[in-house]
């Protein structure tokens, strides 16, 4: 077999998979044919013994592909998806498969490419790499010309927007709305208060029960953070000694959807503090620097 077979036969191992990505980023089976043939062209002029990791690589050529595509739309409404031209001819593949194409569409879903179609090409980016394909941020941080943490951040904003449906809202999200946005209030009149050395504001907007914990990687990170480096705290003596006056700097910001504060490091959150509210008061607040599994955005 010769080179070019058979670097023609691992680009169509890679093609199933490289054309969902750009269908997802693009919501056209003829526009993701688009993307993934200019991969093609770009694989066959690239030097492929300097590629690693040729998976990875076509990922991130039909990214950037898709995102140019997407920059470029006009102001005009897209079509969703587009139905294949009668008797056209993919390059480098068979003819369109209308069966093809309807799973590929019923994979994702109208429902879901309505609400991918609201986010900003970046966001879009960012969420479909990352929480579809698991591609880490670090890799997605220079397709979209950004941070790993503001490429994180990216795929939070478009994680809250497909899951409140896009723009419309329920019955029932107004009050949600309020409340959550009460519970900042809490956490904002919190940090302030402990900044100020203002005694009676903080015991304000704690429960008399008030409980501090931290987890292990927060205790050692404490001289750094400002934060308490006490693995547990009880009552609201105790607490507010150990937050009054503190010299710390947190940002506000949503940890899973919740109102909470982030102390960041090198443009990255470091540690998250995370309040149980009850009753108006902060009944507990969780200090956390093992971030693993948590979604964390800066508001």
């Amino acid at each position: 077999m010769s080179e070019h077979d058979l670097l023609v036969e691992r680009f169509e191992a890679e093609r199933p998979r490289l054309r969902s990505v750009a269908y997802r980023m693009l919501g056209s089976p003829a526009e993701a044919d688009d993307a993934v043939q200019e991969a093609w062209i770009r694989l066959s002029r690239a030097d492929v013994e300097s590629v690693e990791n040729l998976g990875g690589w076509l990922t991130t050529v039909v990214a950037r592909v898709s995102l140019n595509m997407l920059k470029s739309r006009r102001s005009r409404r897209e079509e969703l998806v587009d139905a294949p031209e009668p008797g056209a001819v993919a390059t480098g593949e068979a003819a369109a498969d209308p069966e093809r194409e309807a799973v590929l569409s019923d994979s994702v879903g109208l429902a879901l490419l309505v609400v991918l179609d609201t986010l900003t090409p970046a966001e879009r980016l960012a969420f479909v790499l990352h929480d579809m394909f698991a591609v880490p941020f670090e890799e997605i941080a220079p397709i979209v010309d950004r941070t790993p943490a503001a490429a994180r951040q990216l795929a939070s904003r478009a994680r809250r927007r497909v899951q409140q449906g896009g723009s419309g809202k329920e019955a029932g999200d107004d009050a949600a709305d309020s409340a959550r946005a009460a519970r900042a209030d809490l956490v904002r009149a919190f940090l302030a208060a402990s900044r100020e050395g203002r005694f009676d504001a903080l015991l304000a907007v704690l429960d008399p029960d008030i409980v501090v914990r931290a987890d292990r990687t927060a205790i050692r990170m404490g001289i750094d953070s400002g934060v308490p480096v006490d693995a547990e705290l009880r009552g609201i003596d105790a607490v507010s000694r150990a937050f009054l006056n503190r010299v710390w700097a947190p940002l506000p910001a949503l940890v899973d959807g919740e109102p909470g504060l982030a102390w960041v490091r090198d443009g990255e959150p470091r540690t998250v503090f995370r309040f149980t509210i009850a009753d108006g008061l902060i009944s507990a607040i969780d200090i956390q620097a093992d971030l693993a599994g948590l979604d964390v955005a800066l508001s």
